[in-house]
């Protein structure tokens, strides 16, 4: 008696995991089970049991049906999201000559795939640049404002032999791009950007701060955050608080590992509320790679925080190598 009360479950829990067609197929091998069973013990109850298995089998091949439904936009949904980040977060070579570079994107969401911030990395006559930067806001339009900002920032790297010149045109095509599709609400969208300008024989780089978390740089066992002697305007807002902007050289020797990050590194919690504490995690790193910097860099983060994220996260983390 007790198993065959347990037959109308069966179905249920199939339709949690298996297809419409075996889901029925399943039911149907429970009712005939049930009907052998009440042919050998006539007191089961076997047409009020059967009928449940019956109610209990359509209502299981309709949730499965729905579940596959479910499942097949949100499959389209991450296609699209991957093809955005194509767009915005292009794939980028590991290494431009002595220069290696690797890259890190988390997004708060984990179905979103993508989030406000963003990075860009080309080579250009003038050295290798580089782009990373936050958009204040997220979703789609944050997704669009910062596609608007890395669009410019590629054209205008290869075009202008300034990097102040690149960052007017990127905050030209930001504030276009506000104007065109203005944000909800009293709030102004603005984005914070780093610029880094590395010649091709490295030694010494340019660094233009727009409002965002300076790098910091591993120069033999030794951190130096590299902070800006003047900011530069937030992306933007340079119509409203002027757009004096300032470039500012650090040296650069092999094997220096740089850093360069987003808030959401900085930001990221423990539950006691504490921030992550970024540069005396990088003091006590070893002379390592870019890309197993970042590995170490994403495994104690999310270690860290338990695995939640509240914010986007981005890094790219640079070594010259020796000739």
């Amino acid at each position: 008696m007790a198993f065959s009360r347990l037959l109308p479950a069966a179905p249920a829990l199939a339709a949690a995991m298996w297809p419409v067609l075996p889901t029925v197929l399943l039911g149907t091998v429970c009712l005939l089970l049930m009907i052998g069973l009440g042919l050998v013990f006539p007191d089961l109850g076997t047409w009020w049991t059967a009928a449940g298995i019956i109610a209990v089998t359509v209502a299981a091949a309709y949730g499965s049906h729905v579940r596959l439904q479910r499942e097949r936009t949100l499959f389209q949904v991450r296609l699209v999201a991957d093809a955005a980040q194509q767009v915005v977060l292009s794939p980028m070579p590991r290494r431009f000559g002595s220069i290696e570079i690797e890259s890190l994107y988390l997004a708060a969401a984990a179905e979103a795939r993508i989030g406000g911030d963003f990075y860009e990395v080309v080579d250009t006559p003038y050295g290798v640049r580089l782009l990373i930067g936050d958009v204040r806001g997220k979703g789609l339009p944050a997704v669009g404002a910062a596609a608007a900002i890395v669009n410019a920032f590629r054209e205008a790297a290869y075009g202008e032999s300034d990097m102040v010149d690149v960052a007017r045109r990127m905050d030209a095509s930001s504030t276009r791009y506000n104007a065109a599709f203005p944000p909800e609400g009293p709030m102004e969208r603005f984005a914070t950007a780093l610029l880094v300008e590395i010649p091709h024989e490295g030694r010494r780089i340019g660094i233009l701060n727009c409002g965002h978390p300076p790098p910091l740089l591993l120069n033999r066992g030794k951190l130096r955050v590299l902070d800006p002697t003047a900011t530069s305007p937030l992306l933007s807002l340079a119509d409203l608080i002027g757009d004096r902007y300032s470039v500012d050289f650090f040296e650069f020797a092999p094997d220096d590992l740089l850093l360069l990050y987003t808030d959401g590194i900085a930001e990221a919690r423990a539950r006691d509320g504490e921030f992550f504490p970024l540069e005396a995690w990088m003091s006590v790193q070893p002379p390592t790679p870019p890309g197993e910097l970042l590995t170490a860099l994403h495994r104690d983060l999310v270690r860290y925080s338990r695995g939640r994220l509240d914010d986007d996260i981005a890094a790219l983390a640079v070594r010259l190598c020796r000739p």
